[in-house]
């Protein structure tokens, strides 16, 4: 299991997240949430990638944004840590870019969930956005929203494709 993913069970969930009256605290999510996404700078330290905790903090506030503009409900920081995880070893980022960059790939990912009607697995929204950020965009985010995921989304939305065949074929332009 990836050191960085969380890996709670029901009861250490029940004891460390539900408050008095049952209900989840935002606040010790949060917290939760910050100290996984730094726990992976123990795999990305390999790739010269760190974030601070100023920078972990500004990811899980992307994440509220990006859950809220798009209606979306989430507990915990697993998915940024799946995205830190799979994007590590991309030749597009650098400790220059690596905080801002992730920043917009968790906001394209919760857009993109909704737009694939949740037609595509966490995991597999994320390794499809991997390959196609570090294939037929180069590196661009732009070109990820705007060309490659809305192209995605729309074969999803108009009949039956499967993302798993295509996002494999080589671009013929």
């Amino acid at each position: 299991m990836l050191s960085c993913l969380p890996s709670y069970n029901k009861k250490i969930f029940t004891e460390n997240f539900l408050g008095e009256n049952g209900l989840l605290t935002e606040q010790l999510l949060n917290q939760q949430s910050i100290g996984e996404i730094l726990k992976c700078n123990e795999e990305t330290a390999e790739y010269q990638l760190t974030l601070s905790k100023e920078e972990a903090i500004l990811l899980m506030e992307t994440r509220q944004e990006a859950l809220r503009a798009n209606h979306r409900i989430e507990i915990g920081g697993g998915t940024i840590s799946k995205m830190i995880h799979f994007f590590r070893d991309s030749p597009y980022l650098s400790q220059y870019n690596y905080a801002m960059t992730l920043s917009e790939l968790i906001d394209t990912f919760y857009y993109f969930k909704n737009e694939t009607l949740d037609e595509i697995s966490d995991d597999d929204l994320i390794e499809l956005m991997k390959e196609l950020f570090d294939g037929r965009c180069h590196g661009s985010i732009e070109l990820l929203q705007g060309k490659e995921m809305e192209r995605i989304a729309h074969n999803i939305r108009f009949g039956g494709w499967d993302f798993g065949e295509e996002a494999h074929e080589e671009d013929e332009d």
